[in-house]
């Protein structure tokens, strides 16, 4: 009987172990995904004053442009 107990306890010990090691690859894989990710984001994010920043300096170009366009309209006239 003592036998039996031994084999079930080693069996529950060995199932446990076979369980945590299977869940720890779990989240070292999920991890390693995170952290890929988040390289990825941070590699393509722009902050938004910089977005603002080149926004506004193509605006400032488009009216130089623009107005660069009306005089030659109103020259040939």
């Amino acid at each position: 009987m003592i036998e039996a107990a031994v084999s079930a306890a080693v069996a529950i010990i060995a199932a446990g172990a076979a369980l945590t090691n299977r869940l720890y690859g779990r989240i070292t894989e999920m991890d390693r995904r995170l952290d890929t990710f988040e390289l990825r984001v941070a590699t393509n994010y722009v902050p938004k004053e910089d977005f603002t920043t080149a926004i506004q300096k193509i605006e400032d170009h488009m009216i130089r442009i623009e107005t660069k366009i009306d005089k030659i309209v109103m020259k040939n006239a």
